[in-house]
């Protein structure tokens, strides 16, 4: 289905001879309550950003969604929407390759590189659209994190503020942070009594997976990471995942995420080696900004050790650390409440 854009005025500019972008919106702009999708176009993809919040303080919250085969619109949900757009505007970017974004480009014009720098291209057209005084501040979840540490990496002078939810810095630690993590969480949730046949089957797969981490066994532990966190919802070890949408849930968005998914997965993953190859923890030290890790106690998917990591090795001189005691991967949705809260403080605090 196609997506109705509400926008009638296309703005063409150059930006450095390098991003070209593009952006549609209303003429009688309403900076208090913005509802506008912009378009950016750099190196023949055009990504469209959802813009919905309260922008009388040029302040906009930048999401890089999960994936890789996620979509911007699927994090407005919850407190996001309710509470932190009411405090500054939020900007729900379909990455290229997902969702509703456009193009016509080859696979080598897909990479975390070229990625990034489509994130940098994006904040350039907010601050021209919006002003050079707008403050941005980039928030990334899950795979989010790794295309915003290396944004951060190319350019870091045009944000205020990194806001680091379950990021994997190190798509390729993963592997064996896994073996790790669904160790010690199994054997703690049998000395509990906790589905107890499930944890031992979960030994056995850890005990037994090969040691070399190839796109198959990767898999594996990935998946049992996901229905790990699903058992520990079900025991009522973390709270019930819940996504609250409000009347305007973009029905056209979830049959695109699925499609898209799998050609950007098989570009990034399959194909470049995202999770065996990909690593940027020894240069975590040159991220200087007002920084803050968000994680979630019992994070299977991106465990806690790379929360620890991320904080110990940030370049900056203000950074902040908070664990939710009752969340795994998406504490935006199992402890919305807080997760706003958390958020809103940060960004009103730089």
């Amino acid at each position: 289905m196609e997506r109705i854009v509400k926008s009638k005025i296309k703005i063409v500019a150059i930006i450095l001879l390098v991003f070209t972008v593009f952006s549609c919106a209303k003429e009688d702009v309403n900076i208090n309550s913005l509802d506008e999708t912009i378009f950016v176009r750099h190196k023949k993809a055009d990504m469209p950003a959802y813009i919905h919040g309260n922008g009388s303080d040029k302040v906009f919250l930048i999401i890089l969604h999960g994936g890789p085969g996620g979509s911007g619109l699927q994090y407005r949900s919850n407190t996001i929407r309710t509470e932190i757009e009411k405090n500054n505007a939020v900007v729900y970017f379909d990455q290229r390759g997902h969702n509703n974004a456009q193009g016509n480009y080859s696979e080598k014009e897909v990479s975390v590189d070229i990625m990034a720098e489509d994130i940098i291209a994006l904040g350039r057209v907010i601050k021209a659209k919006f002003g050079d005084d707008s403050k941005l501040f980039l928030m990334g979840h899950s795979w989010g994190g790794t295309l915003g540490t290396a944004t951060l990496l190319k350019n870091q002078s045009i944000f205020s503020g990194w806001i680091d939810v379950a990021g994997v810095h190190s798509p390729k630690g993963l592997y064996d942070a896994y073996k790790i993590t669904l160790n010690t969480v199994a054997n703690e949730q049998i000395a509990l009594g906790n589905s107890v046949d499930y944890w031992r089957n979960t030994l056995d797969l850890v005990q037994n997976i090969e040691p070399t981490n190839t796109l198959e066994s990767f898999g594996k532990l990935n998946t049992a990471s996901h229905e790990g966190e699903a058992k520990l919802e079900e025991d009522k070890v973390i709270n019930d995942f819940k996504a609250d949408y409000g009347d305007d849930v973009p029905s056209d968005h979830l049959p695109k995420v699925r499609w898209n998914s799998n050609k950007i997965q098989d570009i990034l993953m399959k194909k470049q080696g995202l999770f065996q190859n990909v690593s940027y923890t020894n240069q975590l030290s040159k991220i200087t900004l007002p920084s803050i890790v968000l994680w979630g106690k019992y994070d299977l998917v991106v465990p806690t050790t790379f929360a620890y990591e991320a904080f110990d090795n940030f370049g900056s001189n203000d950074k902040q650390f908070f664990i939710f005691e009752k969340s795994a991967h998406s504490p935006m949705s199992t402890e919305p409440k807080l997760f706003s809260e958390k958020v809103i403080e940060f960004i009103n605090s730089h």
